[in-house]
C-alpha cells in the first residue's frame, strides 16, 4: 500500500472510530505538566471493554519481545512498568486503576496515605500499612524500600528511574548498596519498621507522585541477586513468577500472601497469567482477529501493525475489541550531539526541516493512530493544545534544510547511521527517504527491541541517529524535559534518559530554577519557554504523538488504555467475562 492510499485509509478510519474524551491532568506526566484531552476508541461510555471481570481463569498476554527489565530498580519503560507495578510489586503510592481523569488520581499503596511533607516539602514521611508481606510470607518493612532506592544508584543495576539521585540530599558519590554501603540518615531515615523518611535537596511538591515509581517498591536485601534479580523479583503484589524462560514465556500465579484488604487498586481477577513472547510479524493481530479457543482470553502487549488496520476497522466485531488511546508520549528522531556532524546545532536544525513527518506518521498507521508532533512536550503537557514551534509543513522543507546544511559547511550532505528496533524498520525507512532528499545518506541497523537502549546508551556504540521517544512518568512536566535534556545525568554506559547526550549549562540551570518553583502556573509557563529554547538547539526532531492501538479477545473484560501507562492496558483490573 503506498503512502497516499494509506493516509486516505487512515483518515477514513479516524472518521469511523467512536471517540471518547478523558481529561489528562496537570504537570508533565509520565513526564508531563499541563492539562488536556485524550482521544481514543471506546466501546462503552466509561471507556472500559467488556464490563466487570469474574474471578478466575487464565489471561494470556501475546507479545513479540521479552521484558527488558523486571527489576524494580531498573524498570523504566512504560509497558514493563505496567506489568511490574500492577502485578509483581507495590509502591508507596500508586495511580487509581481507571480510564480518563480518574486514572490520574494518586492513591496510597503500601503507605497509609500520600505522604506528609515538612520543611517546605524538603522532607517527606510515609507510614506503611499493617499486614504487608512478600510472596514467602516475610513481612515487608520500611528498610526494604530504602534498600531498593539505594539499589537505583548501583552501576551494576543501571537503566532505571533516577529520581532518587536527582532529589535526595547527601547522595553525592554514592554508588549503591551492593558493596555494603547504605545511605545515611541525611538521605533516608527508617526510625522503625513501618516508617520511612526522605530528605530532599530541594522542595518537591509532587513527591507523593514520584513514589509511584518502581524505585520506591520493596526489595528484601536477603534475596538480592544483583543483575539476575530481574529473572525473579520477589513479589509484593498479587502475582508471583511461577516460571520465566526469557524471551519465550513467563507464567504468573497468585501470590497467596498478598492481602487484598491492603490493596484497593489491584483486583487480581485471573488465577493465572501467561505471557507468550514468541510471536513474530502480524501473528498477534492474526490470532486476536480470528478469536479462536484460548485467544478469546488474550490481549496484545504490542501495538497493532499498520498492515492490519483495514482488517480490524472494517469488521465491527473486531473493531469493538480495539483500544486506541493517546499515550501522551512523543516519538523523536534523536541525534547524538557528541558525534559529528550532529555536534553542530545548524546541522541539527536542518534535520527539523529535512524530515517528512507526514510520511513517518503514515508508516505508523496515519492519523487514526498518531498526530504529527511539532514540539517536544505533548499536548497533555501544554494545556491541551499542541505547540508548533518552527511552523514547518508536515512534509518538511528540503530547500530550507539544504540552506542550513550549506551554512554549516555541508552543502553536499553527509553519511550517518541509524539504529532502530526490528518493528521500527518501516518508520526508519521513511526518515531515510526524507533525508536522502537533502543529501544525507542514512544506513539503518535494526536490532531486537530489547537491545536498542543498550546500544544507544553506550557512548562507544551509539550511532548518529536513533528513533526513540519519551513518556511522562506521572502527570508533571518535571518528568519530561529534565529526564531527557539534563546534561548532568549523562552516562558513558547505561545511559537511559538523555539519549541525545545534549549538555547545555544554561538549560541545566533553567531546569534547576523551574524545579524550585512552588507556583505551578508559573512553572508550567517556564516549562513551555524552556521547551522552545531546547527546540532551537534541536537535539532531536519531534515526530509524532502516538496513540496505542491494542486488540483484545472477545472474552476479555475490564480492559482500557491507562492514562498513566502510556495508554497500555491497565493490568490492575483486567480479567475474563466468563470462566468455563
Amino acid at each position: 500500500m503506498n503512502r497516499r492510499s494509506h493516509v486516505a485509509l487512515a483518515a477514513a478510519i479516524a472518521a469511523s472510530l467512536t471517540l471518547g474524551l478523558g481529561a489528562c491532568g496537570s504537570d508533565s506526566g509520565g513526564g508531563d505538566g499541563g492539562s488536556g484531552d485524550q482521544q481514543g476508541v471506546t466501546t462503552q461510555g466509561n471507556g472500559i471493554i467488556g464490563g466487570t471481570p469474574v474471578k478466575g481463569g487464565t489471561l494470556t498476554i501475546l507479545s513479540n519481545q521479552d521484558f527488558d527489565q523486571l527489576d524494580p530498580a531498573r524498570n523504566w519503560t512504560m509497558p514493563v512498568m505496567d506489568v511490574g507495578v500492577r502485578m509483581l510489586y507495590r509502591t508507596l503510592t500508586t495511580f487509581k486503576a481507571a480510564p480518563g481523569a480518574e486514572g490520574l488520581k494518586v492513591e496510597p499503596d503500601l503507605a497509609t496515605d500520600l505522604g506528609t511533607p515538612s520543611d517546605g516539602a524538603r522532607t517527606w514521611t510515609f507510614h506503611l500499612k499493617d499486614g504487608l508481606t512478600y510472596e514467602d510470607g516475610t513481612p515487608i518493612v520500611a528498610d526494604d524500600i530504602k534498600y531498593n532506592v539505594e539499589r537505583s544508584f548501583s552501576a551494576e543495576l543501571a537503566g532505571g528511574p533516577d529520581y532518587a539521585a536527582r532529589y535526595l540530599a547527601g547522595v553525592d558519590g554514592y554508588q549503591g548498596p551492593l558493596g555494603g554501603k547504605r545511605l545515611g540518615k541525611e538521605s533516608i531515615e527508617v526510625p522503625d519498621a513501618k516508617t520511612i523518611v526522605f530528605h530532599l535537596k530541594r522542595p518537591v511538591a509532587e513527591f507523593g507522585q514520584t513514589v509511584t515509581l518502581p524505585t520506591f517498591s520493596p526489595v528484601p536485601q536477603a534475596k538480592e541477586t544483583g543483575a539476575n534479580y530481574s529473572n525473579h523479583p520477589v513479589s509484593s503484589g498479587p502475582y508471583k513468577i511461577e516460571s520465566y524462560d526469557r524471551g519465550k514465556r513467563m507464567v504468573l500465579v497468585r501470590n497467596t500472601n498478598w492481602d487484598p484488604s491492603t490493596d484497593p487498586v489491584r483486583k487480581a481477577y485471573p488465577d493465572r497469567i501467561v505471557v507468550d513472547q514468541t510471536l513474530k510479524g502480524t501473528g498477534i493481530a492474526d490470532r486476536l482477529i480470528a478469536d479462536q479457543g484460548d485467544d478469546k482470553n488474550a490481549v496484545s502487549y504490542v501495538d497493532l501493525t499498520p498492515a492490519k488496520i483495514s482488517e480490524v476497522l472494517t469488521n465491527p466485531d473486531v473493531k469493538s475489541r480495539l483500544i486506541s488511546e493517546n499515550g501522551g508520549c512523543t516519538t523523536m528522531l534523536d541525534m547524538n550531539t557528541t558525534k559529528a556532524p550532529f555536534d553542530n546545532a545548524k546541522v541539527r536544525q536542518a534535520m527539523q526541516y529535512a524530515v517528512d513527518k507526514e510520511s513517518f506518521a503514515a508508516a505508523m498507521g496515519g492519523p487514526a493512530f498518531n498526530d504529527i508532533a511539532t514540539t517536544y512536550l505533548p499536548p497533555v503537557l501544554t494545556n491541551g493544545a499542541p505547540v508548533d514551534h518552527f511552523m514547518i509543513k508536515p512534509a518538511g522543507d528540503p530547500d530550507k534544510a539544504k540552506q542550513l546544511l550549506t551554512e554549516a559547511g555541508l552543502p553536499n550532505g553527509f553519511d550517518t547511521e541509524m539504529v532502530t528496533s526490528t518493528g521500527g524498520k518501516q518508520q526508519a525507512e521513511a526518515v531515510q527517504a526524507a533525508l536522502k532528499r537533502v543529501g544525507v545518506n542514512v544506513t539503518i541497523t535494526t536490532v531486537d527491541p530489547t537491545a536498542v537502549n543498550s546500544i544507544v546508551g553506550d557512548k562507544d556504540k551509539q550511532p548518529g541517529l536513533a528513533q526513540l521517544g519519551w513518556c511522562p512518568d506521572y502527570p508533571s512536566a518535571g518528568t519530561f524535559l529534565p529526564m531527557i535534556y539534563d546534561g548532568r545525568q549523562i552516562r558513558d554506559k547505561g545511559n537511559n534518559g538523555n539519549m541525545t547526550r545534549f549538555n547545555d549549562p544554561e538549560v541545566n540551570a533553567e531546569l534547576d530554577r523551574i524545579a524550585g518553583l512552588s507556583d505551578l502556573q508559573q512553572a508550567n509557563a517556564a516549562w513551555l519557554a524552556l521547551d522552545a529554547k531546547i527546540m532551537d538547539a534541536s537535539p532531536a526532531v519531534p515526530l509524532v504523538w502516538q496513540k496505542k492501538p491494542l486488540l483484545v479477545g472477545s472474552n476479555i473484560a475490564g480492559a482500557f488504555g491507562s492514562p498513566i501507562w502510556s495508554a497500555q492496558i491497565d493490568y490492575a483490573t483486567i480479567g475474563l467475562k466468563s470462566v468455563k
